[in-house]
């Protein structure tokens, strides 16, 4: 059996929460690689300015960057989103499912609202973008999800315990979907440790933002998560890269 070489293919790629941060970031190396990314973000003047900021690279390359307005918790507008791209390209070939917000807190604090909010966007927005993408993927007999989890989905701290069961969950179904689909659908699941974000400019407890602060200290840069996600799609199609976790060198 002759095995398809897609590392250099031009692929149709969606990132959602692309506005910034490691979303951002990924939009950007896949452009300078020849890809042609479809960017969900809420913000969409940060979108724009993406584009801008990727212009250059994108002419050089032959990637695009198209910024579409996105709010995950919305299912419709993921349908949206999905059927936008697979109408610009004519196929989709990988979802990122990048969003997600991470306002920590003890749970003695009980920020309930926050704690829904983190349920919204971090697992309805998940399994909202794997609903919209995964009938695509199936007819056409190939795709790639990659998700965006954390290392909060393999520990848990003080302040974390709700935001680490949104990362444990999103592991568990990017798990279970990778267990489930075609072997010609590739499932992958990065695990950032401390990454350089405006992640944590959501947290409202004052604790919990000083321990943040600290730990915070020896942040990698949101580049290298974008690496990752290269090198998992890079990968010939025989190729199924199920798991990365990229953490800070000076961190256990």
């Amino acid at each position: 059996m002759q095995i398809e070489d897609t590392t250099t293919t031009p692929k149709t790629v969606l990132v959602t929460g692309a506005s910034s941060g490691i979303g951002a970031a990924v939009a950007a190396r896949l452009i300078g690689e020849g890809h042609h990314v479809i960017a969900g973000a809420r913000r969409l003047d940060r979108l724009h300015a993406l584009a801008e900021h990727t212009a250059a690279a994108a002419a050089e390359s032959g990637g695009s960057l198209h910024p579409v307005r996105l709010d995950v918790t919305d299912r419709a507008q993921v349908e949206e989103f999905v059927a936008l791209a697979r109408e610009r390209t004519g196929r989709i070939d990988v979802l990122v499912g990048n969003a997600g917000v991470m306002p920590l807190s003890r749970l003695d604090s009980l920020l309930v609202d926050e704690w829904d909010r983190m349920i919204d966007v971090n697992i309805r927005g998940l399994l909202h973008g794997i609903a919209a993408a995964l009938p695509h993927f199936t007819a056409q007999g190939a795709g790639h999800f990659v998700t965006i989890a954390s290392i909060g989905a393999h520990q848990v701290v003080p302040t974390s315990a709700v935001y680490s069961g949104t990362k444990y969950a999103a592991w568990a179904i990017t798990e279970g979907l990778r267990q489930e689909c075609d072997p010609t659908i590739r499932v992958t699941t990065i695990s950032p440790g401390v990454v350089t974000s405006e992640l944590a400019d959501s947290i409202t407890e004052s604790g919990a933002a000083e321990a943040m602060r600290t730990y915070r200290a020896h942040a990698i840069p949101p580049t290298a998560i974008a690496a990752a996600v290269s090198y998992a799609l890079a990968q010939p199609s025989d190729v199924d890269v199920n798991e990365i976790i990229v953490r800070p060198a000076r961190r256990g």
